[in-house]
């Protein structure tokens, strides 16, 4: 089936990945190198971070679960001390691909695990950043944000959401993302699923998936 639409997750793609502000922060705390990783895939239906994005609970909430979550690891870490990082800069050269996906006629959606507080994937902290984010997310012809629809990646349910939106079969969508935990549902569905590890990669990928040079 030609591909007809591709659909994006926004942290880690049209960003630089939080994972390498994680990585700072737990350098800088004499943390081990992915603690927070591992803690946000500890019970990954039911601990803070899931019963954030789903907007389940508040950021005092979060605050609190996650410093029990990370106590009970043994090395304890405030919520509200992990919100701020998972901001990261725009990539330009990403951004330049998903117009020219729209010029050539594809359907785009973006498929985004954040939380209400201002933080997250889908949103941005700081105002600069938050009026960037913005302006991407005006792109797509339909978005589906965790915090507000109450289901996050990889729940198969979000993913068939965005097919309805979009209008289009499973097997006619490309659908990127840097976990690839969020990429498994999207690939079993049908989906031609990228696993987002660089820049340069996510470009190759992509222009070999629909058929464009998104390189230059």
């Amino acid at each position: 089936m030609a591909i007809e639409a591709v659909i994006w997750d926004f942290g880690g793609v049209f960003t630089t990945s939080p994972f390498e502000a994680f990585n700072r922060y737990e350098a800088e705390r004499g943390l081990p190198r992915d603690f927070i990783r591992t803690v946000n895939a500890a019970d990954p239906d039911a601990n803070a971070w899931a019963l954030f994005e789903r907007a389940e609970i508040d950021a005092a909430a979060f605050d609190a679960r996650f410093l029990a979550e990370t106590t009970a690891l043994g090395h304890p870490v405030r919520g509200a001390e992990v919100l701020p990082l998972l901001s990261g800069d725009v990539r330009p050269a990403v951004v330049a691909a998903l117009r020219a996906c729209k010029a050539a006629g594809l359907k785009t959606g973006c498929i985004t695990n954040n939380v209400q507080t201002g933080h997250g994937a889908g949103m941005a902290g700081d105002p600069d950043k938050a009026l960037a984010v913005a302006a991407i997310m005006g792109l797509f012809d339909a978005v589906i944000e965790s915090s507000k629809a109450g289901v996050r990646k990889p729940d198969p349910r979000i993913y068939a959401m965005m097919c309805d939106l979009l209008g289009t079969a499973p097997a006619a969508c490309v659908y990127l993302d840097d976990l690839g935990i969020n990429c498994k549902p999207a690939a079993a569905m049908g989906m031609t699923a990228i696993k987002v590890s660089s820049e340069a990669q996510l470009l190759a990928d992509l222009s070999r998936a629909v058929g464009l040079d998104l390189a230059d």
